[in-house]
C-alpha cells in the first residue's frame, strides 16, 4: 500500500456500522480519541479507588489492571454484537462500587471479619497492616484470593462496555493505523489528566464524575441515556463521594497521590488507604524508639550527631527527636506530599518549621544517589509502605531502598565514622537475617541488632510480630564495647529521664526504680543464620519481604483463580461462544505489557519511585507507540523481519545489562542511556503491531485478542518474584518468537465454543 493510498484512506469517509445504538455515535476520529481518553482515565482511577477501598487490594492493584484488560478485550470481542454493553455499564458501575464500599464498611464495623492474606503468622511474603486482626480469632475469614477474584470479575464487566464502543470505532475506521494513533493520543489525553487531578488532590469523586460524564457521552450518541441510566451514574458517584467524607468531626481525609490518607486530629494518627500508618509523637510522650541512636551514640562516649539524613520522615517523629537531642542540620525525605503537609501543620513540636531541617519531596533511593553531602547518621525512620510501585509490578514503593545496592548508596554518603540506623516491626527472624547478612556485606562487620522486648536470640522461623528491631551498622565500635564492658542498656520511655540518664551506668536501674516509668532492657540479640543462606535483595531481585525467589502460593493460587474466570468471562460473553483470537496479535500483547513492566521498574530505580516518575514513564511509553504508527504511516513498505530482528537484540542486550550499570557516571550515561536501552524496543514492537494491524480485517477482534494477551503479561509479569527483572524479558522473547510463529497464519480465526444455555440479553433499542 503506497503512502498516497494511505493518505486518501485516512480522509475517506467510514464504513456503515449496524450494531444497535450505533446510528447516532460521534465522528469516528473524535470518538476514537475519547474511548482512549475514557479507557485510560477510568482504569487508573478504578486502580487507586478499589486499592483504597477492598482491604489489602492495594497489595494486589496488578488485578484491577488485568481486569480492565480483561473487560475491554471481551468488547473489542463483542464489537459486531447487536447487545450493546455500554447501556449496561451505569449499574455495574453503581453495584462494583456500592460492593467495595459495603465490604470496607463490613471489615471496619465488624471485629469478627478477617482477610487471609497468605497466612501471615508464618508467610512466605509480608504483607504489612494484615497482623491487626487474628485470622485464628475471627469468625468469619475471608481468603484474599477470593475477595480479589470478586471485584476482578465486577471491574471487568464495567469495562466491557467501553471496550465495546472502542471496537466498533475501529472496525468502522478504514485505515486501521490511524485509527490506532487516535486512541492512542486519547490515552496520552488521559494521562495528562489524572496526573493532574493527582497534582491537585482531587478528590475521587471528581476522578469519576469526569469517566462519568464520558460514559454519558456515548450513551447520549447511541440513545441509551435515560433518566434510570443518568440515575445510576449520579448515584456511583454519590457513593463515592460519601466514602470519601469522614464521619468524625475530628478526622480529616486527603487524596495523595499515592494513598487515601484519613487524619485523626485528636489522637493524632495517621490512616492510609484503611490501614493504621503512623502516630504524631510529641517530645514529652513514650516514645523510646526515635531516640535509641542518639542516646547509644552519647551514652558510649560519642560526639553527638551534627548531619543526620533521615529517610522516610513522614510527619516529623525522627525528625523532632534528633533536633531535641542536638542535631545541627538534618536533610528530611519523604516521598507522600499528603503526610509531609500533614506533620508540618500538626506535628504538636512543629520540627519542620525548625531551620535546621530541610525536606526532600522526593524517593529516598534518588535522594541517596544524588546526595554530595557526608552525614553522621542515616536513619531508615519506619519505611514501610502500604501499595505497591505501580499496578505493573509487583514491587512496593519503597523496594529500591532495601536491596544491597542501596546499602552501598548510604555507606557512600556516611562519614567515616557514620552510623548507619535502621528500625522497623519487621514481623519474621528471617528477614532480620537477611539484612544482617547485607549489612555485613557491605560494611564488612556484623551489625548491633536491638530487640524491643529484649530477645536473647533472633531465629529465621520467629514470628516478631509486636516486636521492635533497631539495627546499627557502620562505626558501631564504641557502642558494642560499651555493652561488652558495662552490661545492659536501660532505657525508659520518657524522654526527659533519657536526657538525664546514663543508660550505661549501673545505678540507672535502682534509680529508674525510685523514678517510676516503663523502662526496657536493651542489649545485642544474637541472630541464628539460616541453614540455607538467605538470598539478598538486589536492584534486579527487589523483594526484600519475599522469603526466597519462587511464587508464593497466595500468588499461584490467585493466579489459577484470576486466569480460569478470565477464560469463564470470555467463553460466557463472546457472542455465540465464538471466540475470534489472532495468535499474533495476542502474543505481541502479552510481550508488550512485559516490556512495560521492565520500562517502568527500571526507570523507577533512575529517575525515582515517585508518582510523577510513573506518570512520564506511561507518558512516553504511550509516546513511542505514538512514533511507531507515525513511521509506519510515513514507510508503508515496512519489512517486519527486520523489526524482529532488532526488536529480538535489543531484548538481549537488556537481559544481560545490570540495572544499576547507570547509577554512577555522568548526566549522558545516567539518564539518557538507560531510557534509549528501555524505551528502543517498545519502538520495534510498536512498528511490528502497527503493520500488523494495519493489515487486519477484523480490527475489532484482533484488537480485542491483542487486549486479552495483555491479560496473560500481566500474569506473567508475576514470574518477576522467581527470575528477577532482567530474566523476566526472556519469557517477553519468547512470547514475541510465539508471536512470529503466528505471523504468517491467517488474521481472526475463529474458535467455536461448546455451547451452554444461556439467557439471550434484550437487545438495545434501535435509533
Amino acid at each position: 500500500m503506497s503512502e498516497t493510498t494511505l493518505q486518501a484512506l485516512s480522509h475517506a469517509s467510514p464504513l456503515e456500522c449496524t450494531p444497535a445504538g450505533a446510528a447516532e455515535r460521534s465522528s469516528p476520529r473524535w470518538g476514537l480519541f475519547l474511548t482512549g481518553f475514557l479507557v485510560l482515565f477510568l482504569e487508573l482511577a478504578c486502580i487507586r479507588w478499589f486499592a483504597a477501598y477492598v482491604i489489602f487490594l492495594q497489595f494486589f492493584t496488578n488485578i484491577v489492571l488485568i481486569a480492565c484488560f480483561l473487560g475491554m478485550s471481551i468488547g473489542c470481542l463483542c464489537a459486531s454484537h447487536t447487545t450493546d454493553w455500554l447501556r449496561r455499564f451505569p449499574g455495574l458501575a453503581f453495584w462494583s462500587i456500592l460492593a467495595a464500599v459495603l465490604v470496607n464498611a463490613l471489615y471496619v464495623h465488624w471485629s469478627g471479619l478477617a482477610v487471609d492474606v497468605g497466612g501471615q503468622a508464618s508467610p512466605q511474603v509480608v504483607m504489612f497492616g494484615t497482623e491487626y486482626r487474628n485470622v485464628d480469632l475471627a469468625k468469619f475469614v475471608i481468603p484474599m484470593e477470593l475477595l480479589a477474584a470478586a471485584f476482578f470479575v465486577l471491574i471487568a464487566l464495567m469495562f466491557v462496555g467501553p471496550g465495546q464502543v472502542l471496537g466498533r470505532y475501529l472496525k468502522d475506521y478504514p485505515n486501521r493505523v490511524i485509527a490506532y494513533t487516535l486512541n492512542i493520543l486519547g490515552s496520552l489525553a488521559g494521562i495528562a489528566a489524572f496526573a493532574l487531578v493527582s497534582f491537585l488532590g482531587a478528590p475521587p469523586v471528581v476522578w469519576f464524575a469526569l469517566g462519568f460524564a464520558a460514559v454519558a457521552y456515548f450513551l447520549k450518541k447511541s440513545g441509551l441515556l435515560d433518566r434510570k441510566r443518568l440515575v445510576l451514574l449520579g448515584g456511583s458517584a454519590a457513593i463515592v463521594a460519601v466514602a470519601g467524607t469522614s464521619l468524625r468531626g475530628d478526622s480529616n481525609l486527603f487524596w495523595s497521590p499515592y494513598y487515601m490518607v484519613k487524619h485523626s486530629l485528636e489522637e493524632r494518627t495517621i490512616e492510609v488507604n484503611q490501614v493504621s500508618h503512623q502516630t504524631m509523637v510529641a517530645w514529652e510522650d513514650p516514645a523510646s524508639a526515635y531516640s535509641v541512636v542518639h542516646l547509644l551514640q552519647r551514652d558510649s562516649g560519642g560526639e553527638p550527631f551534627k548531619d543526620v539524613l533521615i529517610i522516610g520522615a513522614g510527619s516529623g517523629n525522627d525528625v523532632a527527636y534528633a533536633l531535641h537531642h542536638g542535631v545541627e542540620h538534618v536533610d528530611a525525605v519523604e516521598i507522600d506530599p499528603v503526610i509531609n503537609r500533614i506533620g508540618r501543620q500538626h506535628h504538636p513540636d512543629r520540627p519542620y518549621d525548625d531551620p535546621r531541617v530541610v525536606v526532600h519531596l522526593d524517593d529516598g533511593r534518588n535522594f541517596l544517589r544524588r546526595a554530595d553531602r557526608k552525614y553522621d547518621a542515616v536513619i531508615y525512620a519506619l519505611v514501610d509502605s502500604l501499595i505497591l510501585h505501580s499496578s505493573y509490578s509487583s514491587i512496593r514503593l519503597e523496594s529500591f531502598l532495601f536491596t544491597q545496592e542501596a546499602f552501598r548508596d548510604v555507606k557512600r554518603v556516611l562519614k567515616p565514622d557514620g552510623v548507619f540506623v535502621m528500625y522497623n516491626f519487621l514481623r519474621q527472624g528471617w528477614i532480620v537475617d537477611r539484612v544482617t547478612g547485607m549489612f555485613e556485606k557491605e560494611f564488612g562487620k556484623k551489625p548491633l541488632v536491638l530487640t524491643f522486648p529484649y530477645l536473647e536470640a533472633v531465629r529465621p522461623e520467629d514470628n516478631l510480630q509486636g516486636s521492635f528491631t533497631v539495627i546499627l551498622a557502620g562505626d558501631t565500635d564504641r557502642m558494642a564495647e560499651a555493652f561488652k564492658e558495662q552490661g545492659p542498656f536501660w532505657l525508659s520511655y520518657w524522654s526527659e529521664q533519657n536526657m538525664a540518664l546514663n543508660g550505661f551506668d549501673s545505678g540507672t536501674a535502682a534509680r529508674a526504680q525510685q523514678l517510676g516509668g516503663h523502662w526496657h532492657k536493651v542489649a545485642p540479640s544474637k541472630v541464628v543464620a539460616s541453614a540455607q543462606p538467605t538470598v539478598a535483595a538486589t536492584d534486579d531481585w527487589p523483594f526484600f519481604y519475599l522469603r526466597e525467589p519462587a511464587l508464593p502460593w497466595l500468588y499461584l493460587r490467585g493466579m489459577a483463580i484470576i486466569g480460569g474466570l478470565g477464560l469463564l468471562l470470555i467463553f460466557l460473553l463472546s457472542p455465540g461462544h465464538k471466540v475470534g483470537f489472532n495468535g499474533r496479535m495476542f502474543f505481541l500483547g502479552a510481550g508488550f505489557l512485559l516490556l512495560e513492566t521492565k520500562a517502568v521498574v527500571h526507570l523507577a530505580l533512575v529517575f525515582g519511585s515517585t508518582w510523577l516518575v510513573n506518570s512520564v514513564v506511561f507518558f512516553a511509553i504511550l509516546v513511542m507507540i505514538l512514533a511507531a504508527n507515525l513511521y509506519v504511516l510515513k514507510n508503508p513498505r515496512v519489512r517486519i523481519q527486520r523489526y524482529y530482528l532488532a526488536l529480538f537484540g535489543c531484548l538481549a542486550l537488556n537481559c544481560v545489562v545490570p540495572l544499576d550499570i547507570f547509577l554512577a557516571g555522568n548526566l549522558l550515561w545516567r539518564y539518557v542511556a538507560p531510557c534509549v536501552l528501555v524505551m528502543l524496543p517498545m519502538f520495534f514492537a510498536g512498528v511490528i503491531f502497527a503493520v500488523s494491524f494495519r493489515d487486519s480485517t477484523r480490527p475489532d477482534l484482533d484488537f480485542g485478542a491483542n487486549i486479552a494477551g495483555a491479560v496473560l503479561g500481566g500474569l506473567a509479569e508475576y514470574a518477576s518474584m522467581a527470575l528477577g527483572f532482567r530474566h523476566l524479558l526472556l519469557a517477553a522473547i519468547a512470547l514475541y518468537v510465539f508471536s512470529a510463529v503466528f505471523r504468517r497464519r491467517a488474521s481472526g480465526a475463529v474458535v467455536e465454543l461448546p455451547a451452554i444455555p444461556l439467557p439471550t440479553p434484550r437487545a438495545a433499542p434501535t435509533a
